[in-house]
């Protein structure tokens, strides 16, 4: 059978990959070469938006665990026009990944939905004045989404690429509650429907490691996530980043924390891997920001390919991959 393009074939009776390419897990880099037929690179943007959990629509503060700062790359900055940020990032990129063909515009830094529309396209729209720019990423929240903007990006997805990322981080309301989200899953769950309802494509993120959460509750998660009507995911070890509340209280209460050396994440992705549909396109398995930014986990300086090159291992050495027992 089909789904989402991409043919289904049972683990139990036939050990075939099936997307398209000889890795283990359904790669995002993999899936734009197909429908593109080439690499596509992002570019990130900062167009200078805030969070409803900043600005006193839903709260103030924002997310514990946030620096923005610590993962916005050096071209990046609201002060200078999203043009501008785009021909440095291309600049940037062409130095790093010669093969990238096209490029995406990804409106990255807090939340990309949190104004009206006209805001939005007056914002967006200029992006597309570049010849190589071929389709927006729009990071945002859950509660920064309605039917009138979705309206317009479907509209929009007639003739260039879009995804909707949603930052939902736990599946856990309580856990939401504490890291100051202002949101419960309920409400992303409801967003991902209605993204969906449009005909969009929808990507999610997700921590692993917020406290009082457990391995087993992110085992769990699996089966939750594989339901949801998601095109990607990033999923990432929770990185503890300096001078945020999230900080202060891991110096509090350290015990409240499960704290993952790296052989023990790589057996957990592999795991988590195993049990989630191998309809989702999987962008990221685990976070990487500057080491002046991280208070820990303190992994020495090793890079996010390393950690990408030891989890491929783990899945080859044993002879698994994402969604071995997604059918059982």
């Amino acid at each position: 059978m089909e789904n989402g393009g991409v043919k289904v074939i049972d683990f139990n009776q036939n050990r075939e990959f099936i997307w398209g390419h000889e890795r283990r897990f359904n790669a995002y880099a993999e899936y734009f070469k197909r429908k593109f037929g080439a690499r596509v690179q992002k570019v990130a943007i900062d167009a200078g938006f805030t969070c409803p959990n900043r600005d006193g629509t839903v709260g103030t503060g924002g997310c514990t665990y946030c620096n923005n700062s610590a993962f916005n790359p050096s071209y990046c900055s609201p002060q200078k026009s999203v043009n501008q940020q785009i021909k440095e990032g291309i600049e940037f990129h062409q130095n790093r990944y010669r093969r990238a063909k096209h490029y995406l515009a990804y409106f990255q830094a807090f939340s990309n939905t949190h104004a009206p529309l006209e805001t939005l396209k007056s914002i967006y729209e200029p992006s597309l004045q570049h010849p190589e720019i071929i389709g927006w990423v729009i990071g945002t929240r859950p509660d920064c989404i309605d039917e009138q903007k979705l309206e317009y990006f479907a509209k929009m997805a007639k003739k260039i690429y879009i995804i909707i990322e949603y930052g939902i981080e736990s599946c856990e309301n309580q856990t939401l509650k504490l890291v100051n989200r202002g949101h419960n899953f309920e409400t992303a769950v409801k967003a991902l429907e209605l993204t969906k309802k449009y005909g969009l494509s929808t990507g999610a993120h997700f921590i692993f490691g917020l406290p009082y959460e457990t391995p087993q509750q992110w085992l769990n998660w699996a089966k939750i996530i594989s339901a949801l009507p998601l095109t990607t995911i990033k999923l990432h070890q929770l990185q503890i980043l300096k001078n945020t509340a999230l900080c202060a209280l891991y110096q509090q209460q350290k015990e409240s924390f499960y704290r993952f050396e790296l052989p023990d994440y790589v057996d957990f992705i592999v795991d988590f891997l195993e049990q989630l549909s191998p309809h989702i396109i999987i962008e990221r398995l685990a976070g990487e920001v500057p080491p002046p930014y991280l208070a820990a986990p303190t992994w020495g300086l090793i890079r996010n390919d390393n950690i990408l090159k030891l989890i491929e291992n783990k899945l080859e050495q044993k002879d698994t991959w994402q969604g071995r027992l997604f059918f059982n």
